[in-house]
């Protein structure tokens, strides 16, 4: 097809022999269109086995696709373009929706942005509904290993369509050894020298309020909300808040949604992630459920899927829960400091601390030797992995609950309250959440992170979302540090942004937490079911 601009942009169609004209899937990627994001979808082949137009396409300036590649730039135009080119292929019965994860996800969301009746539903998997909190930073802080890690992925890329085969071979081994241990770790000399137009240069530099995000956000481009919205989503996926920004914001509108969460990272969607086995059941069945919804909403057969606005998968008890909402109700968990928090692990308590007890717990963040990050969300691999030997370490403060007396389920994004104190101009704050099992193993199930750019601060962070049964018997723990490296890049503690932080830089600091009579650091948890604890 040929854009309003003359850029010839080129897809693969898939379609049943001889069938009359059919509604039509598409799906708009910069990957090379013969993968068609089969790294979690079946192949195209069987999408047009079950009645449809399969349309694959590579986006302006990728795969075989003429004109330039300006990251997420062109995707409204060119997506109402390819839209009125779809609807009248000869196969094509006029009516289209689409699908696919990631950036493919988000092509979804800017076409959906010019409101075409051509355009019936969309279903977009792992996307970012404001591009600068879901995608490029969390609560402040540059996600630097997913970032970089797709940076190189597009820049060495981006070489070998240019047919620059050296540039091309150099980025490869930099995406295959790079270890974070450059003089700018967050902006390493050599992928500045490689691939000087990359937009991770734009997204390391680029306050918030920056015209630059408005202009790629979906959440600033669409001006109403209005077809059926399928999402999916992963508990360890990095852009899981975006799924769940755009929840909220369909619901609101009230326009017919379904998001549906499994236990997965970015990809593959198997009943694995990190340590874990979830069992047969939480192996992907996305491509039937996509299939019923587009039978539905574009053939207009009955539905074939339950109508519940969510269907998430129970990380304890390893089964899906349908629901209509997350549970607005919290219960809120108590950080009782006792100045020992660093080398003994403190009290996380359902009751707050008495006035006579102490107030505070301080420990030490060397940026010689930063907190490693371990699975979760924001690093690689993702997942759950045991973390007991990095609570163990004494720049790392544990508040452990003792056994539940009743079994409880967690659903929804749990969120840290605390006061923060500091001897440098600015800090850096991980916390983990955590089921410690009967045979002590302690197992994370929600991460999150922020930056503060003061040295005193009152905190409000919002974690990873999750959904979780813990057994009677379990305990919980939040652990808190400095830094979760290279997850996101060492805070040097002197005003200066991590991002463009040298090694030289990092400055040693004191983290303390304050709490006071009046108030005590908490965790609050959505919960689903009522509890007891010893």
């Amino acid at each position: 097809m040929i854009t309003r601009d003359g850029v010839r942009l080129d897809s693969d169609l898939y379609y049943p022999p001889g069938a009359q004209p059919l509604p039509a899937l598409l799906m708009r990627q910069p990957y090379g269109r013969a993968i068609a994001s089969t790294l979690v979808y079946a192949h195209p082949r069987w999408y047009a086995a079950q009645g449809y137009l399969v349309v694959i396409q590579d986006v302006r300036g990728r795969g075989t696709s003429a004109g330039e590649f300006d990251l997420f730039a062109q995707e409204i135009n060119d997506g109402l373009d390819c839209l009125h080119w779809v609807a009248q292929l000869p196969e094509c019965d006029g009516t289209v929706g689409m699908y696919g994860f990631s950036y493919q996800g988000m092509t979804q969301l800017y076409a959906a942005a010019n409101h075409s009746l051509i355009l019936k539903t969309i279903c977009p998997a792992m996307i970012a509904w404001d591009l600068y909190q879901d995608w490029a930073y969390e609560n402040g802080a540059f996600c630097l290993q997913n970032n970089l890690g797709w940076a190189l992925q597009l820049a060495a890329d981006s070489a070998k369509l240019k047919g620059d085969l050296l540039c091309f071979s150099n980025l490869y081994q930099l995406t295959k050894t790079y270890n974070f241990n450059d003089p700018s770790p967050a902006n390493p000399q050599g992928f500045q020298e490689l691939a000087p137009d990359s937009f991770y240069h734009d997204w390391l530099s680029r306050e918030q309020t920056d015209s630059y995000w408005q202009r790629r956000s979906p959440n600033q481009l669409w001006q109403t909300l209005d077809i059926p919205v399928l999402q999916i989503g992963g508990w360890f996926d990095p852009h899981l808040r975006g799924n769940l920004r755009l929840f909220r914001a369909l619901k609101q509108a009230d326009v017919r949604q379904k998001l549906v969460i499994g236990p997965w990272g970015h990809f593959p969607w198997g009943r694995r992630s990190g340590s874990q086995d979830y069992g047969e059941t939480a192996v992907s069945g996305i491509d039937e459920l996509q299939i019923a919804w587009f039978d539905h909403v574009l053939k207009q057969q009955s539905p074939r899927f339950s109508p519940a606005l969510l269907e998430v998968f129970d990380l304890g008890d390893r089964q899906w829960r349908e629901l209509d909402n997350f549970p607005e109700k919290m219960q809120s968990w108590y950080l009782q400091c006792s100045g020992l928090a660093s080398v003994q692990t403190g009290k996380l308590s359902l009751e707050k601390i008495n006035s006579s007890a102490i107030k505070f717990d301080s420990w030490v963040h060397d940026p010689w030797r930063p907190v490693p990050s371990l699975g979760g969300h924001a690093s690689n691999p993702q997942g759950v992995f045991e973390r007991g030997k990095i609570d163990d370490r004494a720049d790392v403060v544990t508040y452990t609950s003792g056994p539940l007396l009743e079994s409880l389920t967690v659903c929804g994004v749990p969120e840290l309250v605390i006061k923060m104190q500091t001897d440098r101009p600015s800090f850096d704050l991980a916390v983990t959440v955590s089921q410690i099992t009967l045979n002590a193993q302690v197992l994370p199930f929600s991460h999150g992170y922020c930056h503060s750019p003061q040295a005193e601060a009152d905190l409000e962070i919002p974690l990873q979302a999750t959904c979780i049964t813990l057994a009677k018997g379990d305990r919980l723990r939040v652990s808190l540090s400095g830094a979760s490296f290279p997850a996101y890049p060492v805070n040097p503690s002197t005003g200066q942004k991590p991002t463009h932080a040298y090694l030289g830089d990092q400055q040693v600091i004191t983290l303390t937490i304050k709490n006071s009579p009046d108030f005590i650091a908490c965790l609050n948890l959505p919960i689903l079911s009522q509890l007891q604890t010893g």
